[in-house]
């Protein structure tokens, strides 16, 4: 009868772990969005965050918009409605850094720069390498659609 109960016991255990394992693996983070930005002829693969924001603004693509140049250092396009946002300033500004600025404004940055002003995340660009010779000094056509 000992011997019943302590087989029943390892079985037990080695249930509870399976369980466990598996249970581990259905709590595993969902892959990040990607989304595809066309600047001319380049390409650019962007990591979007997983926020109310980046889930807003994937509702609205795929979108080509006439981006326009502001600083030296980004592009911006004013969207006719807003998103919601929770804006923080990140300090520092970096190459590729995809932001909403107040709660309609998509901001491209393709140079790094300290900042005071605050933004949302929309995500990054994964290598911003070629990024400011694609946009240009001007305007840029910029389309954005998911991967």
């Amino acid at each position: 009868m000992k011997f019943m109960r302590t087989l029943v016991f390892i079985l037990a255990v080695a249930t509870l772990q399976g369980f466990a394992q598996a249970a581990e693996g259905t709590n595993a983070k969902p892959a990040k969005t990607q989304m595809k930005i066309k600047i001319s002829s380049s390409t650019f693969t962007a990591t979007l965050e997983e926020n109310a924001t980046a889930t807003a603004f994937k509702a609205m693509l795929p979108m080509t918009i006439k981006m326009t140049e502001l600083n030296g250092n980004e592009k911006y396009f004013r969207l006719q409605s807003d998103l919601p946002t929770k804006p923080s300033n990140p300090g520092k500004i970096e190459n590729g850094d995809l932001m909403i600025y107040e709660s309609n404004t998509v901001v491209l940055f393709y140079k790094s720069f300290p900042t005071s002003y605050s933004y949302t995340r929309l995500g990054r660009i994964d290598d911003p390498a070629g990024l400011a010779a694609a946009v240009g000094s001007g305007s840029a056509s910029v389309t954005f659609e998911l991967k």
